[in-house]
């Protein structure tokens, strides 16, 4: 496995030089790499909210309000139909409720006429390649004589959902749920107030046929309405209730200028529907007004001077370049025929962003000085090898965050600190299985070919179990601790690389220069060789200690309240920095308490002048929320700067927590069932036993220290129980091969065998992860500081269980060494023989 040709240095040397290049660009200013040629790489990671500032607001659209503007829309088309038909269709009784229009034709012999006149309401509509290629919107019932009965199916429903969030400038989230992100936003309140208006616009006729003052002292026509402009004051216009073009058959709007005039205006284009619809409309009543309505309000209710065929248009009014913009981000983003509710808002300060920056850039320094300098004492030249290849394993990180267009967060530098501490992992492996081969009595050349080759199955099968983790991690988390997930995945993947292929290049280049006639000496030797502590002879004392303190964890669980963040029990979370002095805890406490807004915390957050403010859920829904919100920061803002708002409605809660509870279940069965095809029953469901009593023991860590439980530390939990397989693999490895070797060995003897020769791996790993985890907790700060605790108490306690719950739980269920020799000595019956 020493062997390398000159193509395969040269291919791993080229990949190093472009992770390099790739790299680099993170490590300069924006404006300096703007100055370097055209063909330099410049890309460089996409910095998530919570780092940069910015607002992640979501939005839930309230599907009553579309249904209710597909019933009008259906009403005027089936009005428009039949009146347009040749010969006229004569009708009577048409009215919509619920999802269904409903219309009588009154002589039957034009009932077939009818039908094919309405087909088009029922023909299938293109749905996209990946929504099953066309869906029918509308059902016809024409079971009663006479009467037709249009229905919109719940395809139908959900397609116009899809359709009308499709149109937003922002992410589509779910079926009904628009996701707006905006980096860098100083003002995210006009954000919100823009989103949550309506803007549906709609074309319509002014109906000329009574001056509108008599229509406002007496009684407007039938299917007219009398609407106001937004002028000061306003002015009435009398208006056809029947729509011409709304706008869901509007596919861009733009602010922009008038070319004659130079006054701001909003420039529009419909979709070929919407297009032909107005240009007939139009071209029928040229020389007559027609009115553009925004919510209820004529903006404008020009002459039509000519047929308008293109399907494009301006608005044009009284705008200021502010208000222009401001229209066509409601056109774009929010012209939905529904009410936008904001049922989840996280907002960072840019000043917040800068301390996380600077914090994780602290932590991830310190945390990597630690380990390079442990690595170094433990293996001496080897370490400095394996300290490259750490080197290399961060700098391929953050090239593929770089070229993926991946957004790092600030768990995703806790994930990458992280996962410095457990690339070592893998160079521990080897590094003692070619200790352990030396020993053996094996040249330096053999013992370290050797220790490469069966340290493979085990660095595979190990990191293997905390991917799976990891893809749920992301598969089901949101922002911040989906980019933790990120860069965990990247790092594990990147560590077989670096550790595996980069490392063993490093060593045979120094093998095939220095030709080393022994293994480089440690400065400090953390196990000594030989070790034999009788680990099984205490099993029923750890097993009976892990019983106790998981019971009191279960039952402190269920008896004293964890203290749930947000995330799971919604609310706000408010963190405010006072502009002069310290904060006064008790003057914000007394403040907010006279704003009725129900249950208050007020705490420090880290240095005296930050407070962190944590509200209750609101018992009157969403909007309560954001007035929440609203009330705060009137009450605050003179004295204090907000530096990062949460809120979590109680959809969104509710759903989140049952998101987690999946999660953990999804995890532990993915891993149960690679454990089960990779090893015996027994050691799968020993490595769940153990994984399970690590989760427990860590929920009940958040119980008695009363931290903050939230996603970040769902991530956590999950990340645990990666790092704690990845432990008990290790283990369980060494014990299926001692199986084959020692096939008469009693088993507590071969499990106490296994445990030791794998003792300095289980450690040594251990101390490099609690190092870069001390740096986490320590130099980090204060948003992730509950998720850092619990990763630290997660790494000890996986230590314990992989030694004294997994390994001990193989004698619990019966596995004996004869189970491996069963191929090779089987009777006649085929049951095993014991030997």
């Amino acid at each position: 496995m020493l062997y390398f040709s000159r193509l395969k240095m040269i291919l791993i040397w080229l990949a190093v030089a472009v992770t390099v290049v790739l790299a680099a660009p993170n490590l300069f200013p924006a404006s300096m790499l703007a100055q370097l040629p055209s063909w330099v790489p410049k890309r460089q990671m996409t910095l998530g909210l919570d780092l940069q500032g910015g607002s992640h607001i979501l939005l839930e659209m309230n599907q009553n309000d579309l249904i209710k503007d597909r019933m009008e829309t259906t009403r005027d088309e089936i009005r428009t139909l039949l009146r347009e038909a040749n010969p006229k269709i004569n009708y009577t009784g048409l009215s919509g409720s619920g999802r269904t229009v409903q219309v009588r034709i009154t002589d039957q012999a034009q009932l077939d006429q009818a039908k094919k006149v309405l087909k088009p309401l029922t023909d299938p509509v293109a749905a996209g390649l990946f929504s099953g290629g066309s869906i029918q919107e509308m059902s016809l019932d024409d079971s009663e004589p006479g009467l037709l009965k249009f229905t919109v199916t719940d395809a139908g429903l959900k397609y116009r959902t899809s359709t009308a969030l499709s149109q937003s400038i922002v992410q589509r989230q779910g079926d009904d749920r628009i996701l707006v992100q905006v980096p860098g936003l100083q003002d995210p309140q006009r954000l919100k107030e823009i989103l949550g208006q309506t803007a549906k616009l709609t074309f319509q006729m002014v109906d000329q046929s009574m001056p509108v003052q008599d229509a406002l002292k007496g009684r407007p026509p039938a299917g007219s309405s009398v609407l106001y402009s937004q002028d000061d004051p306003p002015v009435p216009y009398l208006i056809e209730n029947r729509v011409i073009v709304s706008g869901e058959n509007l596919v861009d709007a733009q602010a922009t200028y008038n070319s004659q005039t130079n006054e701001p205006v909003v420039s529009f284009r419909f979709d070929s529907k919407g297009a032909t619809r107005f240009g007939q409309a139009t071209a029928q009543n040229v020389g007559k007004l027609f009115a553009i309505v925004l919510d209820n309000q004529v903006i404008s209710a020009p002459q039509i001077r000519e047929p308008i065929l293109g399907g494009t248009g301006q608005i044009s009014g009284n705008f200021t370049p502010q208000s222009a913009n401001d229209l066509a981000v409601l056109l774009r983003a929010g012209a939905l025929p529904a009410t936008l509710t904001v049922i989840e808002e996280r907002t960072v300060g840019p000043g917040l962003g800068q301390d996380s920056i600077h914090a994780g850039k602290v932590a991830g320094v310190i945390g990597s000085i630690l380990v390079v300098a442990f690595m170094f004492v433990a293996y001496g030249f080897l370490g400095f090898l394996a300290n490259i290849a750490l080197a290399v394993h961060v700098a391929m990180i953050v090239a593929l965050l770089s070229l993926l267009g991946a957004t790092l967060t600030l768990p995703g530098i806790a994930g990458i600190v992280l996962t410095i501490g457990m690339a070592v992992d893998s160079n521990v492996l080897i590094y003692e299985r070619i200790r352990e081969e030396r020993r053996l009595g094996r040249s330096v050349i053999q013992s370290i070919d050797t220790g490469f080759a069966k340290a493979l199955a085990t660095i595979v099968d190990s990191n293997v179990t905390s991917l799976i983790a990891t893809v749920v991690l992301f598969w089901l988390g949101t922002g911040p601790v989906k980019g933790f997930a990120i860069t965990y995945a990247i790092g594990i993947l990147t560590t077989v690389f670096t550790a595996f292929t980069f490392t063993r290049m490093l060593v045979s280049i120094w093998l095939r220069r220095a030709r080393p006639k022994e293994l480089p000496r440690a400065p400090v030797t953390f196990i000594p060789p030989g070790t034999r502590i009788p680990f099984m002879g205490i099993r029923r004392w750890t097993f009976a200690l892990s019983s106790i303190l998981s019971i009191l964890s279960v039952v402190g669980f269920l008896t004293i309240d964890i203290n749930y963040g947000i995330d799971f029990k919604g609310g706000s979370m408010i963190e405010v920095q006072s502009k002069q002095g310290d904060a006064d805890l008790g003057d914000i406490r007394n403040r907010l308490s006279e704003l009725n807004i129900g249950e208050i915390q007020v705490q420090q957050f880290g240095a005296p002048n930050d407070v962190l403010i944590r509200v209750g859920t609101q018992d009157a829904g969403e909007n309560a929320e954001q007035t929440v919100i609203d009330k705060v920061r009137g009450e605050l803002q003179d004295q204090y700067d907000f530096r990062r708002v949460e809120v979590v409605g109680p959809t969104v809660s509710g759903e989140l927590a049952k998101q987690g509870t999946i999660a953990m279940l999804i995890a532990l069965v993915g891993i149960l069932l690679y454990v089960w095809f990779r090893f015996e029953w027994q050691f799968a469901v020993g490595a769940i036993i153990a994984t399970v009593h690590d989760v427990v023991m860590t929920i009940g860590f958040f119980v008695i220290t009363g931290l903050e439980f939230n996603q970040s530390s769902l991530a956590a939990i999950l990340t645990i129980i990666g790092y704690s397989l990845n432990d008990t693999i290790v283990v369980y490895d060494r014990v299926r091969e001692d199986l084959r070797k020692y096939k008469k060995m009693p088993l507590p003897q071969l499990l106490n065998n296994a445990i030791n020769e794998t003792l300095s791996r289980t450690t040594l790993t251990s101390v490099t992860t609690i190092l870069a985890l001390l740096a986490l907790v320590l130099f980090g700060g204060e948003v992730i500081r509950s998720f850092t605790l619990a990763m630290l108490f997660g790494v000890v306690f996986g230590t314990y269980s992989s030694i004294f719950i997994a390994a001990p739980l193989l004698i619990l269920f019966k596995l004996r060494p004869q189970a491996a020799a069963a191929e090779e000595t089987k009777p006649a019956n085929g049951k095993a023989v014991a030997t």
